[in-house]
């Protein structure tokens, strides 16, 4: 694994801040729960398994510190809204029977190590998908920096070229913070996958003129009818895609499941800060007191997706789990 997003160093959890990516590759030391919250937040780190690791290592950090279970879990859990595998992950460890620190430090390590394991056994499924020679298409950034290793859909893609199927990757741009820009293509660089970056309104010109074999996406929460919030733009891609007869797979681990939702009406929706969108890296590019409408992911109905890759096993419509 040539990338990671964070490391339990001793008594502290150091994270790799993806703000400054990819022009630097700076280390935050996180000594608190209350630093890992304001990472998440200002999303030094992102990504819906990423996010859960964290949070399972800020619950450490709080056990460390003597702070109460059920508070520090709460203000972990307002970080963002989302994805699902911060619940999850803080739920799993309020459950423990004890809260005492080395106990609750090795359920997080675990936490991390499973979900490497389970990007793993997704790109061991999705690969399966995927045809020699293909040109792929993918969203916003999936890959070990969003995740324990390895990656989600960045970790079919991996895959499939590990095992020399001599793919092609056009990475969406992903605005309003660029991460397909940022992130994914620092990430294809790394490991040496070919791909071109694209802007997110070239998708439809390369689906008409037949460059797309598919669509890979992650996921930040999937209800239990097969609907997928993911960043903003992935449902118009599974609009096009099925429009142009181009597969649409959304590949996520178990994790990202929340099955106590029938459908994605009920997926709550985060609203970030308007400033995303009127300034480039720090650059304002809108007129002032411009009105924004920023919603940072969308619901793409589970029609639209053609096969939900997890690390058990591929499902197709009409998806039941």
């Amino acid at each position: 694994m040539t990338i990671r997003p964070m490391i339990w160093d001793g008594r502290i959890l150091r994270m790799l801040d993806q703000r400054v990516l990819p022009t630097q590759e700076s280390w935050l030391e996180l000594k608190s729960s209350a630093d890992v919250v304001d990472a998440i937040k200002t999303m030094a780190v992102r990504g819906a398994p990423a996010i859960g690791v964290a949070a399972a290592y800020g619950m450490a950090l709080a056990a460390l510190h003597g702070e109460d279970k059920d508070k520090a879990g709460a203000k972990l859990a307002a970080s963002r809204p989302t994805a699902v595998n911060l619940f999850w992950a803080i739920d799993r460890i309020k459950s423990m029977p004890t809260w005492e620190f080395e106990t609750v430090l090795a359920e997080a390590k675990a936490i991390e190590a499973e979900d490497l394991a389970m990007n793993h056994a997704i790109g061991r499924h999705g690969a399966e998908l995927i045809g020699h020679g293909w040109s792929i298409l993918t969203v916003c950034n999936t890959g070990s920096l969003a995740t324990a290793g390895h990656g989600t859909a960045f970790g079919v893609i991996h895959t499939a070229h590990d095992d020399g199927k001599q793919i092609h990757v056009y990475s969406c741009e992903t605005r309003p913070r660029q991460q397909g820009l940022r992130l994914t293509a620092y990430e294809l660089l790394k490991e040496g996958i070919p791909f071109h970056s694209i802007a997110d309104g070239a998708a439809a010109s390369l689906m008409r003129a037949g460059k797309l074999d598919c669509v890979i996406a992650g996921a930040d929460r999937i209800a239990a009818n097969g609907d997928a919030a993911n960043k903003i733009g992935t449902y118009s891609l599974a609009v096009l895609a099925r429009h142009h007869g181009i597969p649409f797979f959304i590949a996520a681990p178990s994790s990202t499941f929340d099955l106590s939702l029938a459908s994605g009406d009920e997926i709550p929706i985060e609203e970030r800060s308007s400033s995303e969108l009127t300034h480039i890296e720090g650059v304002q590019v809108a007129p002032d007191r411009t009105p924004v409408y920023n919603p940072a992911f969308d619901v793409t109905p589970g029609d639209l997706i053609d096969a939900i890759i997890t690390e058990t096993k591929v499902f197709s419509r009409p998806y039941a789990f």
